[in-house]
């Protein structure tokens, strides 16, 4: 399986894992909670998958890795999709008396939302075509490294077992960049 049907498959899993959410526990604050609690840690998934696909296959050539590589398009826009549903998670929760939130927590949120939604719009033959190549891996990089700390720093901060398991699932991926580039820069300092 590949290509577009990640994103169907991924929508129409977040989307039952949601409903059942909701039945079990209910619209109230409790089942909201946990909608936002799993679709951040679904949106970390395919994020980190995306994030770390080039490095994995720089570091480790395999079949696995290939696929990852060649799927990266699928799992970012499939990590929006998760991340807007986690959207309206966020609305909903807001709609309840009490649970506003500082507009110094929610500022760099809704810049990690710009930078995701402008890369998945970007994740198109024509949109990455009509932004050019340059401009196109400076809005990824730098996107990329934002959303990947706004999720990890979310994760550490969240002082739940789980989420510090997210955290160290991010910071692998940064490990995974550092040794891909190190052995980049290896390669190209022998070729030199």
């Amino acid at each position: 399986m590949g290509g577009w049907r990640i994103v169907a498959w991924t929508t129409g899993i977040i989307g039952g894992l949601v409903a059942a959410l909701l039945v079990g526990f209910g619209t109230e604050l409790q089942g909201i909670h946990l909608v936002l609690r799993w679709t951040a840690r679904t949106t970390a998934l395919l994020f980190f998958a995306a994030f770390a696909a080039s490095s994995l296959r720089r570091v480790w050539p395999t079949p696995t890795s290939r696929w990852l590589l060649a799927n990266r398009r699928y799992l970012g826009v499939s990590a929006g999709v998760s991340h807007t549903v986690h959207l309206g998670a966020v609305f909903a929760l807001l709609s309840f008396p009490g649970q506003g939130r500082e507009p110094a927590t929610l500022i760099p949120a809704a810049l990690a939302y710009v930078f995701l939604y402008l890369m998945v719009a970007t994740s198109f033959d024509r949109s990455a075509a009509w932004l050019g190549r340059r401009r196109w891996k400076q809005l990824h990089r730098i996107g990329g490294y934002y959303v990947w700390g706004v999720l990890v720093f979310t994760f550490a901060t969240a002082g739940r077992p789980l989420s510090a398991m997210f955290a160290l699932l991010g910071l692998a991926t940064l490990a995974l960049r550092i040794a891909a580039w190190r052995r980049s820069a290896a390669g190209a300092s022998a070729a030199a």
